[in-house]
């Protein structure tokens, strides 16, 4: 088989790639071993002199290396200066890749197809070595039908914000037992097509969502899980309703408030909520609705909390943690959550 020899003018470019792929703070180059692999890897018989020349090159140009220097008596009597143990600074330490990479194995939103081709990306921000610690997630099950639009979705609600305009879409609503998708559709079994006024993308619980208001009812914040928004469209005529005139948003929007008080992303009425709760537990509702819940003392066991939260939210958690609370107001959402456990404890009580 015939190599091409590469032209003396891509040397520089071939020392880079040399540093990305074997370099790092635990695994120092040589001018030596530089030259080593520029032989076996690109052909190129290059003396130490010129690879220094060429790294230090490198420098001037605006790449981050660390070296270390070391003085020494030449055959003439003179004293000059050796360098050694090159490396390349990256970007992104090992442990920030991993965070990535495992921000993206827990994400519930981001297709197993499109997750693996994101995880090769950041891979390649590294160096071999990295590489070997990471190929476990090879294994990983896929966990979502593939949505191919996924992230020109994204770019287009991102493109909305930015600019201030409408979007149409349609909505995933369902899946069949044959694991396909239903769009919603209206009485008339037509598929029904969302305008909405796009403020915000949020995740939270693994899943991405768009934060938005329809915009035949403005006055109330929605929230759509972005996997599940298919056919996005950009009205570049439609100019969305100004947040001042959405009463969620008048004093501008408070991500985190919002996201506290919609634990779930049902979206929907916010309320006052009050409840008994176990103290061992304490942590937990710091977890899910934030450090702006009112704690009052109880007993030696038990707290009383109080929080604003949607209301079926609200129920879905008081069902999560039904053994460790007890739900005191509104007494609605009390007849709710006990009618919702009695259901639940006749279904278990039958046999």
């Amino acid at each position: 088989m015939n190599y091409t020899v590469p032209p003396k003018k891509m040397l520089i470019l071939n020392i880079l790639d040399i540093l990305k792929k074997y370099s790092d703070e635990n695994h120092r180059l040589s001018a030596k071993e530089i030259g080593e692999r520029l032989e076996k890897e690109y052909l190129q018989k290059v003396d130490r002199k010129a690879i220094k020349r060429n790294l230090l090159n490198l420098i001037d140009f605006g790449y981050e290396l660390e070296f270390s220097e070391s003085t020494r008596i030449n055959r003439n009597g003179e004293e000059e200066t050796i360098t050694s143990d090159w490396y390349l600074v990256r970007e992104f330490t090992d442990a920030e890749l991993r965070l990535l990479i495992d921000s993206l194995l827990f994400s519930k939103h981001i297709p197993y197809n499109q997750c693996m081709e994101l995880i090769s990306k950041l891979e390649g921000l590294s160096n071999i070595y990295f590489k070997s610690k990471v190929k476990h997630i090879r294994t990983m099950p896929e966990k979502l039908p593939e949505n191919k639009a996924l992230f020109y979705t994204i770019e287009i609600l991102d493109e909305a914000i930015e600019k201030e305009k409408r979007v149409a879409f349609h909505y995933i609503n369902d899946y069949g037992i044959d694991k396909k998708p239903r769009l919603r559709k209206n009485q008339n079994e037509k598929i029904t097509t969302y305008k909405v006024n796009p403020y915000q993308m949020a995740a939270t619980n693994g899943r991405y969502y768009l934060i938005c208001t329809h915009k035949y009812y403005p006055g109330t914040l929605t929230n759509y899980r972005i996997y599940r928004i298919v056919d996005i469209k950009l009205l570049d005529d439609e100019t969305i309703t100004p947040a001042r005139e959405v009463p969620a948003l008048k004093n501008g929007f408070d991500l985190p408030k919002h996201m506290a008080e919609n634990i779930y992303m049902f979206g929907g009425e916010i309320i006052r909520v009050k409840f008994l709760a176990k103290r061992y537990i304490v942590k937990d509702i710091l977890d899910w609705f934030g450090y702006d819940v009112r704690l009052w003392e109880n007993d030696d066991e038990s707290v009383i909390v109080e929080v604003k939260v949607s209301e079926q939210a609200m129920l879905y958690w008081a069902l999560q943690y039904g053994e460790h609370i007890e739900m005191l107001e509104p007494d609605s959402l009390r007849t709710r959550v006990g009618a919702a456990a009695r259901n639940i404890a006749d279904k278990y009580g039958k046999r």
